[in-house]
């Protein structure tokens, strides 16, 4: 099968690019006596004609590649064509003097990595917008801080995540076969994670730091490239997805989030979302995420893709020709529609150039709005 191109920025910028680590965050609670490190991407707006004769920054390095086939048991393969090893954009690219961007945060999946979803970030980039990915070390395939040193996937979290494992999984797809309310479905998955995701739900504080972390630092060092005048938009996969809706309900920093397809393992009980939000589905997992739904007090926005599986929103969607991991959609339409959304989504709520996101069904999505109900 002939490899497929992956995607091009469709805005009308160019992409820069660079990395920050910030060293000695926090204690490490995955490793005693260690202290938590945190390392982010930023891909920014550039003039396109000043990329013109620049080389584009290489996708994955050795130690990403040595991550995928550790956690996957493969990886992909650019011995016999080295020039698909690129991404679209540019390192330390100039950036435009006097222009700056409203910032939205990117959380990459529990074993996914900081660039697992460098088409989309890219894109929304090309855009006008100025997106941080945050890595989230040890729950990442690998890590790479800017002194040279990585982190690969803690193994040991495999077996963590449910416990017991085999309980744990079959209570999980239960809830994914399970119809009702979207009270009684919220409150169903609720007690199977304190029955079996108890190392889940006490996660999501530390990814919550992690984005903070981030943010102070964009807030100290980026306010000639970033306009926070909006407050901040924030999206993610996964967990990383479950991170944006904690982020939204908790920090009033946040303006408006979107979850791609993550599970909210955490204790949300005295949650209220006071933000736009928006969840980003496929069928397996439309019915495990129904808290999204209650409790809210500003339009919820609810994306569901047909033919689509959980690992289908990432990169891997156009690297893995495999339709049972990721589902059959073609690639492309995932993409274009996935980009969409988030533009339509963060232009009304984030830059304000629109009263309602433009978001209609197609042969791709299903769209529903649920108006607030408190």
């Amino acid at each position: 099968m002939k490899p497929r191109e992956i995607p091009k920025p469709t805005g009308e910028y160019a992409v820069g690019t660079f990395t920050f680590t910030m060293k000695d965050v926090r204690e490490e609670k995955l490793s005693a006596g260690g202290m938590r490190s945190v390392a982010a991407r930023v891909y920014y707006p550039v003039l396109k004609e000043t990329v013109e004769r620049r080389p584009k920054l290489t996708a994955l390095s050795e130690n990403m590649l040595k991550g995928f086939k550790d956690a996957f048991k493969v990886a992909p393969d650019f011995k016999k064509d080295p020039g698909r090893n690129v991404s679209e954009c540019f390192a330390d690219a100039e950036r435009i003097p006097g222009k700056r961007f409203p910032l939205i945060l990117f959380n990459h999946g529990n074993n996914s990595y900081r660039e697992g979803n460098s088409f989309l970030c890219i894109d929304l980039a090309s855009h006008g917008y100025a997106v941080i990915s945050v890595a989230h070390s040890r729950e990442g395939i690998c890590t790479e801080f800017d002194d040279g040193s990585c982190l690969f996937f803690d193994r040991t979290i495999t077996k963590k995540m449910y416990e017991p494992m085999l309980g744990g999984i079959i209570a999980m797809f239960r809830l994914m076969k399970a119809r009702g309310t979207d009270g009684e479905l919220a409150g169903r998955f609720d007690e199977a994670q304190r029955k079996y995701c108890r190392y889940m739900m006490g996660r999501l504080p530390e990814w919550v730091k992690d984005n903070e972390a981030v943010l102070d630092y964009a807030k100290e060092n980026l306010t000639d490239l970033i306009d926070f005048e909006n407050g901040v938009g924030v999206s993610g996969h996964s967990m990383g997805g479950n991170a944006a809706y904690a982020l939204c309900a908790r920090n009033p920093e946040f303006s408006c989030g979107i979850n791609i397809d993550g599970a909210l393992f955490g204790d949300y009980a005295q949650d209220i979302q006071t933000k736009p939000f928006m969840q980003v589905s496929c069928r397996d997992d439309e019915y495990v995420v129904t808290r999204v739904y209650l409790r809210h007090t500003k339009p919820v926005y609810k994306v569901l893709f047909r033919d689509m599986k959980h690992m289908g929103f990432a990169d891997a969607k156009h690297m893995i020709p495999m339709g049972s991991v990721v589902g059959k959609l073609d690639p492309d339409a995932m993409h274009a529609d996935l980009c969409r959304c988030h533009l339509e989504f963060f232009d009304t709520f984030l830059k304000k150039e629109k009263e309602v996101p433009d978001l209609k069904n197609n042969d791709v999505v299903t769209v529903s709005v649920y108006q607030p109900d408190l």
